[in-house]
């Protein structure tokens, strides 16, 4: 099944987990490990099979190391916590990166492999983020980034699609759990668990394509800079900022919406650009 926007192919979901395994066994780089230590309950670890395959832990389960504020080179000294092994934040209402903020990595991405656990609570809002770019402003895209407002990047929406007022707006659903944000809405083979519960999200970024997973299958892709990307940037709250989701690399982002939100086991590995 493809999606189709002014004429040219903006997503094409999985019509099945058949085709989703065809795609994970003829692309090596798409092959997930098939030893992960959580089957062991542990979280926050690297299987022996995950290392050979060259992923590596985002976050080590017990510090900051390696993270930092979207708003400069200190990490938040509110709303984020570390606790039995989940990186959450904290509810404390509902505004936009209004109090300790989004946290970023201290390192920049293009082509990569990014996995990650996330847990919701009633009626939340949040979203990971990729080729974020923390200096510029969230609003025009110039010049420098302001105090207030979510750093701009291609957001993987987190979202409890029931009780948020968000996935009423936007249109045909791209607001909704597990979609490009005000962009592509996810496929309707989407298969979320209950908020409460784990899910798990898997971002592939290679080149200009660009893969959304959630729960092992895949719920949309997309090409930056296509006719079709370009088409649905026009039409949505980026429309004004030059060049949206073009960028070359940038940080990957961890929102903080004002919602209770968990992550865990967030890994990552390295691609070959073709």
């Amino acid at each position: 099944m493809k999606f189709i926007l002014n004429g040219s192919a903006l997503f094409a979901p999985a019509a099945a987990l058949g085709l989703a395994a065809v795609l994970t066994t003829s692309c090596g780089y798409f092959a997930p490990a098939i030893d992960p230590p959580w089957l062991d309950g542990l979280h926050n670890t690297l299987s022996a099979r995950e290392k050979a395959d060259g992923w590596r832990l985002l976050w080590d389960g017990t510090t900051t190391a390696g993270w930092r504020s979207a708003r400069g080179d200190y990490f938040p000294d509110k709303s984020w916590t570390i606790k039995d092994g989940e990186f959450s934040v904290v509810s404390s209402g509902n505004a936009e990166a209004q109090a300790g903020g989004d946290i970023i990595t201290r390192e920049r991405f293009s082509n990569f492999e990014l996995t990650a656990d996330f847990k919701c609570t009633p009626g939340c809002n949040s979203g990971i983020k990729i080729f974020v770019q923390p200096n510029l402003d969230p609003v025009t895209g110039e010049g420098k980034a302001t105090g207030t407002g979510s750093a701009i990047g291609l957001e993987y929406q987190i979202l409890d699609d029931d009780l948020h007022p968000d996935a009423k707006l936007g249109r045909d659903g791209d607001r909704k759990l597990g979609a490009l944000y005000d962009l592509v809405p996810a496929g309707p083979n989407k298969h979320p668990n209950p908020v409460g519960e784990w899910n798990h999200a898997r971002i592939i970024s290679r080149g200009r394509h660009v893969e959304h997973w959630l729960n092992g299958e895949k719920i949309l892709e997309y090409d930056r800079g296509s006719q079709a990307f370009r088409a649905a940037v026009a039409l949505s709250k980026f429309k004004n900022i030059p060049g949206f989701g073009e960028w070359a690399d940038g940080h990957i982002l961890l929102q903080e919406h004002g919602s209770a939100v968990s992550f865990r086991d967030i890994k990552l590995r390295l691609l070959p650009a073709n």
